[in-house]
C-alpha cells in the first residue's frame, strides 16, 4: 500500500516552473497508485511584520531574496478544478512554511485568510550579520559547524512554533554538501539528530521521509522511533510532476525497517 505524497510543489511555488501544473501532478499521483496528494507551496517571507521574531532578532532581509508570495486566488482555483477532475484522488491544500518560528505573526495572518489542510515546517536558511542566508552557501565556509548549528536551530524551530504538523527534510543541508551528498556522514551528527527527534516526539508531530533529498537511512528514522517519535510522513518534495511519489517503495522499506507501519487508514501518516 503506497502512502500519500504529503509534500508536492506546483507552479504556485516561487521556485517551480510554470509547466508544473497541479493537473499533471495529479495524473502522476493516480498513475503511481497514491491515495492522496498535498500541494504544499512555499510560504516564505522577504518582508515581515513588526511582531515577528525575525524582527526581534534584528534580521532585516534575506539573501538571496527570490521568494515570492503565493497567488492564493490562482492556487485555490486550480485546486478546485483538480478536485473535480480527479474524484478518485484525495487532494489536500497546504503550505511549506520556511522558518515558521521566526515568522509566527506573518504565517498566522496568511493562514487566517487562507486556511489549508497540511502545514509543513522547514528550515532553509540561517542568520548571518542581520540577514537570512541560504544554508547551502554557509556550508562552504564550515560544513561541520553549519550542520551542527542547523540542527540546533531546527530544535529551536520545533520549540518556537506549533503551526506545522510535519517537520520537512530534517537534513536539508545534505543536498548541498561539499564534494557531494555521498560524502556526508550522518553518524557524525547522531547526538544533534536525536535532540531534534526528542523535541519533535515531545510534540506528537510527524517526521517527513523526504525522497528528493538523499534518502534518510533506516538508522536515522530509527533514531526518531527510539526517541519516542509517533508518526512519519512521506514527501517527494516534487518540483516537477514526474517526481511525484518518487522512491516511495524504498522510503516505505526505510520506514518499516525503523519500526513504522501504515496508520489508521490509507490517508493517514504511518505510525509506530
Amino acid at each position: 500500500m503506497r502512502p500519500p505524497d504529503n509534500h508536492v510543489h506546483s507552479r504556485w511555488s516561487w521556485d517551480t516552473p510554470g509547466s508544473s501544473t497541479m493537473q499533471k501532478a495529479c495524473e502522476r499521483a493516480v498513475a503511481q497508485g497514491l491515495p492522496a496528494i498535498a500541494f504544499t507551496e512555499h510560504l516564505d517571507f522577504t518582508d515581515w511584520l513588526e511582531n515577528d521574531a525575525a524582527t526581534a532578532r534584528g534580521l532585516i532581509d534575506r539573501h538571496p531574496a527570490h521568494q515570492l508570495p503565493i497567488d492564493v486566488e490562482g492556487y485555490f482555483a486550480e485546486l478546485a478544478e483538480c478536485r473535480e477532475r480527479f474524484p478518485e484522488l484525495r487532494i489536500w491544500s497546504g503550505v511549506e512554511t520556511g522558518e515558521p518560528h521566526l515568522f509566527a505573526a506573518s504565517v498566522a495572518a496568511h493562514l487566517h485568510n487562507s486556511p489549508v489542510d497540511r502545514v509543513l515546517g522547514s528550515l532553509h536558511s540561517l542568520s548571518l550579520d542581520g540577514r537570512l542566508v541560504g544554508v547551502g552557501s554557509l556550508l562552504y565556509v564550515d560544513a561541520d559547524a553549519t550542520m551542527r548549528r542547523y540542527l540546533g536551530e531546527v530544535v529551536g524551530m520545533i520549540e518556537g512554533s506549533d503551526v506545522f504538523q510535519v517537520l520537512a527534510h530534517v537534513d536539508f543541508p545534505r543536498r548541498y554538501w561539499p564534494g557531494g551528498p555521498q560524502r556526508y556522514q550522518e553518524k557524525d551528527y547522531e547526538e544533534e539528530y536525536r535532540a531534534v527527534f526528542r523535541a519533535l516526539a515531545g510534540t506528537g508531530r510527524a517526521l517527513e521521509i523526504n525522497t528528493s533529498s538523499p534518502l534518510a537511512s533506516a538508522d536515522q528514522v530509527r533514531w526518531f522511533y527510539e526517541e519516542g517519535g509517533e508518526a512519519v510522513s512521506f514527501g517527494s518534495d516534487a518540483h516537477a510532476p514526474t517526481a511525484v511519489g518518487q522512491k516511495f517503495d524504498l522510503a516505505v522499506d526505510v520506514a518499516e525497517a525503523a519500526g513504522f507501519r501504515p496508520g489508521r487508514d490509507r490517508f493517514d501518516f504511518w505510525r509506530r
